[in-house]
C-alpha cells in the first residue's frame, strides 16, 4: 500500500478487500503492523490467518480483528466480556479498550505464521503463554522493560563479538 496514506486510509482499503472474503466464509492471511501484540505476534515478520466470527462463541484470550469507529482495523486480544460488550488489549499494552459491540468485531485469529512455521492458537504451549501474559497485564511493564533491556544488551554484545 502507498506509504503516504494514513493508518485509517490503509485500514479502509484493507477492510474493503477482506470483507467480501470474510462474508463469503473464507479464511484470510494478513500481516499485522505495529507492536501492540508483541511478543506473541511480531511485526512485520509474522502473519496471522483469520476466519469469520459468524456462529463462533468468543472467549477471553481470543485474538480478534475489529474495526474502530474511526475506521482503523485493530488486532487485539479479548481481556473481558461483559453485558455491555467486549474489552480488548494488545499483548504489549496495559490499556484496555472497550466496550465494543459485537458488530465491530470482524474476524478471529486461528493460526500464526512465524519464520515458515504455522501454529494454531489452540496449541497448548501458545495457549498457556498467552493466557499467563493476559493475566499479567497490569504488571507487564515491570516484566517487559527489564527483559527488553537485557535483550538489547545481549544483542549489542553479540554484535560486537562478530
Amino acid at each position: 500500500m502507498n506509504t503516504g496514506m494514513t493508518q485509517e486510509e490503509k485500514s479502509i482499503l484493507l477492510y474493503e478487500k477482506i470483507m467480501p472474503l470474510l462474508e463469503d466464509g473464507q479464511s484470510i492471511e494478513i500481516h499485522p503492523h505495529g507492536f501492540s501484540m508483541y511478543p506473541l505476534i511480531t511485526s512485520p515478520s509474522d502473519s496471522v490467518v483469520i476466519q469469520p466470527i459468524a456462529g463462533e462463541t468468543l472467549k477471553r484470550g481470543d485474538i480478534i480483528l475489529y474495526r474502530r469507529t474511526s475506521g482503523l482495523l485493530v488486532l487485539h486480544r479479548i481481556c473481558r466480556i461483559k453485558k455491555d460488550g467486549f474489552y480488548f488489549t494488545g499483548d504489549n499494552q496495559t490499556e484496555v479498550e472497550g466496550p465494543l459491540p459485537e458488530q465491530q468485531l470482524l474476524a478471529k485469529v486461528i493460526y500464526i505464521r512465524r519464520k515458515g512455521h504455522t501454529f494454531s492458537i489452540k496449541h497448548p504451549i501458545y495457549w498457556i503463554c498467552s493466557y499467563i501474559w493476559l493475566i499479567l497485564r497490569p504488571v507487564r511493564p515491570l516484566i517487559s522493560r527489564p527483559i527488553g533491556k537485557v535483550w538489547r544488551l545481549l544483542q549489542r554484545k553479540i554484535g560486537k563479538s562478530r
